[in-house]
């Protein structure tokens, strides 16, 4: 059973590669990934020794470092050596590969900027479909915190299912922010309009939140809301400072509907000045569950049920468990689990006819000890 199967390693062998390789091996144990790594290299090299020793170079460095996963038994995909515009050739190949996610590091950009973000990761984030994880130089991704900033969008629905199912698997906090701009015009008539417009806003802004957040499964989670007033990009960042967040989450593009190539404004200010590590998302999920159909093993399919109910996925956490009862029907923890997960889905019924099989199945294993124990003291 996997959640992350595929993920793009864009090493490009800078300063931060070392670390980056230890982010991407802790990413793929985590979630039993897949890593398919990748390095571009120019293409209007004319000299063709240079370009050879290019290659071998390049070649013999995703080798080792492909040698180095494996032996930490990560599941690695033959190195690509790719030619051309760095950002296209990674685009390119994780939707030739049908990968989940994209992972790169921050790049580097002009010494004065406050976070740097290099060019090539900036046209990846505008250019990819799939999520994009970047990773901030020295950042080790031990995950404690994680933001999702929410405007109640589509993009803002896909990045928090996402958040929160990222979240229990690193056994994370996650903080849901909900930001009510505030209206700066200066056609009121006074400044107590002003504040009474904002504040209406608000009391509105909260409203939306509190539904919004009824469209998700939340249970066994450890989260909290926030909720401020002001200009998104900079109370997301602030949000991110206050709380120490070690990973943002976030949709692209808003409700302002932007063409798919370009990223939403609040986005783009917010990912080149964001001080810790961050995923974006734009129309695709990072997490896709891959259940594997043709497991005969009863303690393998009922693990997968116990790290699916983790996950957040009942329904076919309740499936794993079915299946398992078909190898051993008399495994009451089953049939126990799967009544717990009726519960939490709202059927009571369907809970109260597996609680009343688990019953009388450890009725049945105590009579048959007591039977046990009468024939021996009878001696039979």
């Amino acid at each position: 059973m996997k959640i992350l199967d595929k993920i793009v390693f864009a090493q490009d062998f800078m300063t931060n590669s070392k670390n980056l390789e230890s982010v991407a091996i802790s990413l793929a144990q985590t979630f039993k990934s897949t890593i398919v790594p990748m390095h571009v290299l120019p293409d209007d090299i004319v000299n063709s020794k240079v370009k050879a020793l290019l290659d071998d170079t390049a070649l013999n460095r995703l080798g080792a470092m492909s040698e180095t996963m494996k032996a930490q038994g990560v599941s690695v995909e033959a190195p690509l050596i790719k030619y051309g515009a760095a950002h296209d050739q990674i685009v390119m190949s994780a939707s030739a590969v049908n990968a989940n996610m994209i992972l790169i590091g921050s790049g580097e950009n002009k010494l004065e900027d406050k976070f740097k973000l290099g060019t090539t990761t900036e046209r990846v984030i505008q250019n990819s479909e799939k999520p994009v994880l970047v990773i901030k130089e020295g950042d080790n991704f031990d995950i404690k915190t994680i933001l999702c900033p929410v405007d109640f969008s589509d993009p803002s629905k896909r990045a928090l299912n996402n958040a929160i199912i990222i979240a229990r698997r690193l056994e994370a906090h996650l903080i849901i922010l909900s930001v009510s701009e505030e209206q700066t015009s200066s056609w009121f008539s006074s400044k107590e309009d002003l504040q009474k417009e904002n504040a209406e806003r608000f009391e509105k802004n909260k409203e939306e939140f509190d539904q919004f957040l009824e469209q998700f499964k939340l249970g066994n989670l450890n989260w909290s809301r926030m909720e401020t007033s002001g200009d998104a990009a900079q109370e997301i960042l602030n949000a991110i400072t206050i709380n120490n967040v070690d990973l943002l989450i976030m949709g692209t593009a808003g409700r302002t509907g932007l063409n798919r190539l370009v990223v939403g404004s609040v986005t783009e200010k917010v990912i080149r000045e964001v001080p810790c590590s961050f995923l974006t998302l734009k129309s695709q999920d990072v997490i896709s569950l891959h259940l594997e159909t043709d497991i005969k093993d009863f303690e393998t399919l009922y693990a997968a049920g116990e790290q699916l109910e983790k996950d957040g996925f009942f329904e076919e956490a309740i499936e794993q468990y079915k299946a398992s009862l078909g190898i051993n029907t008399m495994h009451v923890p089953a049939y126990s689990a799967i009544a717990k997960l009726f519960d939490k889905l709202g059927e009571p019924e369907k809970a109260a006819l597996y609680r009343k099989s688990a019953n009388e199945i450890k009725e049945r294993i105590w009579y048959s000890k007591v039977e046990e124990e009468v024939r021996k003291l009878r001696g039979s």
